[in-house]
């Protein structure tokens, strides 16, 4: 390998994102902000790098494992580069938009750099663009308005074959808590709901594992997974958490009866910061998840509930660019038809040397037309292909 192929080199799970994607995914992004702002959430742009004890506190600590860390040569400060964005909204919505008036409503886009990919999601970095509803709201019309949201962004980004599984992480935790299980039993029991472990749940569940089992079992279209976990009989906090569920997915099912909606109560995995109703978005055909949010706390117990897509995985799913009208302006012409061009929704090409053929230079730069004796001229489809 020579010394230019080794400079071209980038570590694991990062990578260059070139024409015409690169413009793809930023019109995208784009569109799915336009969307967020028509529901009235309000853009911020917090910065990529922040100090380590700010970064990673209250719900930061959870991403604590997945973010670069750094010393600051100014301040000799400790400082971390965001895994997630919504932290640091967190951190807005606790300090500098304090006063301003709840609910919350607050919408970014911006890259992330995590330590390490996973199977499905291999990219460390990548773009992430979503919202954050923040402050006091009736919680199951928040939890409805950010899932109802999210589909319907991705729907207008012109993604089909979507479905939404809704979970309440703590759910689990809450059954083994009302039923005293104790501590030394729950640790394993977790983890085989983790796993869908039907077998080792009955094994080692003991009281819990009727209940527990019946939870694992509601896993699937929500219009089967429903009627069986609202005939639970479950202790509190667990029942209040389950009954909100089923709240959530009546109201999504009201205003979008064309969703796919499907729930799994038990799955907690992603879901680390998360306390009440979570969800992740699904398309078909694509392996990973295009998104994922859901109800936490900010570090000064405010309640909120808001959603990230994932650019990478959602750009998988998104329809190809469409080609813009790119038009080739020869060497020499003035100024004024570039102009009138630009202003017509061209892409315009200058010739910055002269040359003998403008429809060869045309096809060669890549554009369908080319602008001669006053007039855009297209290319035929042989000159396009020996450009």
């Amino acid at each position: 390998m020579n010394d230019r192929a080794k400079q071209a080199l980038l570590p694991a799970g990062l990578g260059d994102l070139l024409p015409p994607e690169a413009e793809h995914e930023e019109a995208v992004a784009r569109l799915l902000m336009d969307r967020f702002t028509s529901y009235g959430y309000d853009r911020v742009k917090p910065p990529l790098v922040e100090f380590e004890d700010g970064l990673l506190d209250g719900i930061g600590a959870s991403v604590a494992g997945e973010t670069f860390r750094l010393m600051d040569p100014v301040s000799q400060r400790m400082m971390g580069v965001r895994a997630d964005i919504t932290p640091q909204v967190a951190r807005l919505a606790a300090t500098r938009l304090t006063g301003a008036p709840r609910p919350l409503r607050i919408s970014y886009s911006g890259e992330v750099l995590r330590l390490k990919g996973s199977q499905l999601r291999p990219a460390r970095q990548f773009r992430a663009t979503g919202v954050e509803l923040i402050g006091a709201a009736k919680a199951a019309m928040g939890d409805a308005e950010v899932i109802l949201l999210a589909a319907e962004a991705v729907g207008v980004a012109g993604i089909s074959g979507l479905t939404v599984d809704i979970t309440a992480p703590a759910l689990a935790r809450a059954v083994c808590a009302g039923l005293a299980v104790p501590a030394a039993v729950q640790s394993p029991l977790l983890a085989a709901l983790d796993r869908k472990d039907a077998a080792a749940i009955d094994e080692i569940g003991g009281d819990a594992a009727a209940i527990l089992g019946r939870l694992l079992a509601a896993a699937g279209p929500a219009e089967i997974g429903v009627p069986a976990l609202a005939e639970l009989d479950l202790a509190e906090p667990a029942g209040a958490l389950a009954q909100r569920l089923v709240e959530v997915v009546e109201l999504v099912g009201q205003a979008a009866p064309t969703l796919s909606l499907t729930i799994d109560p038990v799955e907690r995995r992603g879901f680390e910061y998360h306390t009440g109703v979570s969800f992740t978005l699904f398309a078909l055909g694509v392996r990973a998840e295009l998104g994922s949010g859901g109800r936490y706390l900010t570090a000064n117990g405010e309640p909120a509930t808001g959603f990230t897509l994932f650019m990478d995985t959602l750009m998988q799913s998104v329809p190809g660019p469409s080609g813009r009208r790119r038009v080739f302006v020869p060497f020499a012409t003035p100024a004024g038809p570039g102009q009138a061009l630009r202003a017509d929704g061209w892409v315009t090409i200058n010739g910055l040397i002269p040359d003998d053929d403008p429809r060869f230079e045309a096809a060669r730069l890549g554009c369908s037309h080319v602008w001669l004796e006053g007039a855009v001229q297209a290319l035929d489809e042989d000159e396009v292909h020996d450009g």
